[in-house]
């Protein structure tokens, strides 16, 4: 049996989703209809939208691989059919030809259905099929107590419940714009004009339904107050059947994060590394940190010691991290060039190969380093992008497992993890040095004598190099992304005014690795050597990643630094600093 209360909420529920961006997609096809009679146009239209939602909510309680395809095979029908029927309501021409059928029956069913009912009634159907991924947390609960029950049909009768609420809203909006229809009846070119617009807007939401548009841009809004209230109506309900959702034992805190959207599909990933490939389904039930960079980046590599170490602390109370690896420069694409960076860097976590950019994509992500955080139901509850947000992040993570129902620990003091070489913290108070790429369609401040010849041999030179320019020496091919050295003693320099200088170099097609010697204002670096050198400035090429050329240790200051090197065949792409 389903508690009254429990129908009561989802009925609720589903009335304020017309206050959600969500159902926006479905309104203009209820609108169209106006100029049909109620118990003819809108009231089976509603009819048929409450039994789809229905019927996929009690189907996907079966939880069977074979009901999601069924799901995806209506949705595209329903895409075709709602398109179609946008169509009719641009083209009077078109109306007629799809009522003919109608027509032609209306002398044995106009007594019975009407003559638009059957239109209307399809036309919900498929309005249905789309609307059903839309009902937020109450739609997680229905499906929550299906599974409990093991009875399809009783969240069948739940899912109705929201639908009919959705559907009660619905219609009396429709009665109140009917009423201002009415009086615009006599002016029969405004009705026509009315049915146009219904339609532009309606094929609007198809495409957007179709395209992903609409899931892209619900993502980057703020929940709605709609959404919230549902949230509060879910917290409020008995303990009898908010079971479904946690059990007894777990902690009733509630995180205000707002809901995003929901975990994105990880399916565009080319490859796996540290692990078989991921699927959003299969990480429900735990808590997940998405976190996008690549390998190269300095600013993802100083988030690595804290990623690294809540992927530690915290996987037995629940959290899952997943790194999404989408490259910046072509050397990153190479798959082996990664997994050298996972073990120099210490990560064991599930990382995607990105090389498509599609998970990129899906997420709406824009930023080297990227993050997103899902709740245990599947949920985008937090994103930020960049460095320097470690500590709120940790504390979206606290919150988020102690929702799930892990132990609450608020006196935890946020992660201080060890960050050797490059992956230490910048000293931004006195960082005024900014990233700097080589390669010509990205480059700037550039201060060799010599004009750049792009893409073939040239030699260059330099003087004296003023505050945050950069300059060539000797033989090298500028190309887009990097400058080649084309001969022996090619040197790079920069007047720089940071704590830490860092270099991402390659050894391009050389067979063995490539020597360089650094030099600081002339001199060898000493206590200022960087991670990547000797106190007398030695080092050498033989993975292209990022080298840490120089830390002061007195502190940052403006010196110029030197690289020459004593190999041909060098790439260099970009300086940072820190």
């Amino acid at each position: 049996m389903i508690a009254a209360s429990f129908l009561a909420v989802c009925f609720l529920a589903g009335a304020l989703t017309i206050a959600s961006p969500c159902i926006l997609p479905v309104v203009p096809f209820v609108f169209a209809g106006h100029g049909q009679p109620f118990l003819r146009g809108t009231l089976p239209l509603l009819a048929g939208l409450v039994a789809a939602f229905a019927s996929v909510v009690a189907l996907a309680a079966t939880g069977a691989a074979w009901a999601a395809e069924a799901h995806e095979v209506g949705r595209a029908l329903g895409l075709v059919v709602l398109a179609f029927a946008a169509a009719t309501l641009l083209s009077s021409r078109l109306a007629a030809f799809a009522a003919r059928p109608f027509t032609n029956l209306g002398g044995r069913l106009s007594e019975q259905v009407g003559t638009g009912a059957g239109a209307s009634v399809v036309t919900g159907l498929a309005a249905g099929l789309l609307w059903s991924p839309c009902a937020g947390p109450v739609l997680a609960l229905i499906l929550a107590g299906g599974a409990a029950s093991a009875s399809p049909l009783a969240t069948g009768v739940a899912a109705g419940a929201y639908a009919a609420g959705a559907a009660a809203s619905l219609a009396v909006i429709v009665l109140a714009g009917r009423r201002l229809a009415t009086g615009l009846r006599a002016a029969a070119s405004m009705t026509h004009r009315l049915r146009q617009v219904a339609g532009v807007a309606a094929l609007g939401g198809v495409v957007a339904i179709a395209s992903g548009f609409d899931a892209t841009v619900l993502a980057q809004l703020p929940a709605p107050a709609a959404g919230r209230i549902e949230s509060a109506l879910v917290g409020r309900l008995p303990a009898t059947a908010k079971v479904v959702l946690a059990p007894a034992s777990k902690p009733s805190f509630r995180s205000s994060l707002p809901v995003l959207g929901d975990l994105p599909s990880l399916a565009g990933a080319t490859g796996w590394l540290n692990g078989p490939p991921l699927a959003a389904e299969a990480l429900r039930g735990k808590v997940v940190l998405v976190q996008f960079w690549t390998y190269s980046c300095i600013n993802c590599i100083r988030t690595l010691p804290f990623v690294r170490t809540w992927a530690e602390t915290f996987a037995a109370k629940g959290l899952a991290v997943v790194g999404v690896h989408t490259p910046e420069f072509a050397f990153e694409h190479n798959e082996s060039n990664v997994r050298r960076a996972l073990a120099r860097f210490g990560l064991t976590y599930p990382v995607a190969i990105d090389n498509g950019f599609k998970v990129w994509r899906a997420f709406g992500n824009e930023s080297w380093p990227g993050f997103a955080l899902a709740d245990a139901q599947g949920r985008i509850r937090y994103r930020t992008a960049g460095e320097g947000q470690e500590a709120r992040t940790e504390q979206a993570i606290r919150d988020l497992l102690a929702e799930a129902g892990a132990a609450r620990d608020p006196a935890s003091t946020p992660a201080a993890p060890p960050a050797p070489g490059e992956q230490a913290a910048a000293d931004w108070d006195h960082l005024r040095s900014d990233e700097t790429y080589l390669g010509y369609a990205q480059a700037s401040r550039f201060a060799s004598r010599e004009i750049v010849a792009a893409d073939r041999p040239q030699v260059y030179s330099y003087a004296d190099l003023p505050a945050n320019r950069w300059g060539l020496s000797g033989a090298w091919t500028i190309a887009a992304d990097r400058a080649i050295g084309a001969g022996v003693d090619g040197r790079v320099a920069y007047r720089f005014n940071a704590r830490d200088l860092h270099l991402v170099l390659g050894a391009g097609r050389a067979a063995n690795s490539i020597r360089f010697q650094v030099t600081v204002d002339g001199h060898a670096p000493g206590p200022d050597h960087g991670s990547d050198i000797d106190a007398e400035g030695f080092g050498a090429v033989s993975e292209t990643r990022l080298y840490q050329l120089v830390r002061q240790a007195d502190g940052p200051r403006v010196r110029t630094v030197e690289i020459r090197f004593l190999d041909p065949g060098v790439e260099a792409y970009a300086f940072t600093f820190g």
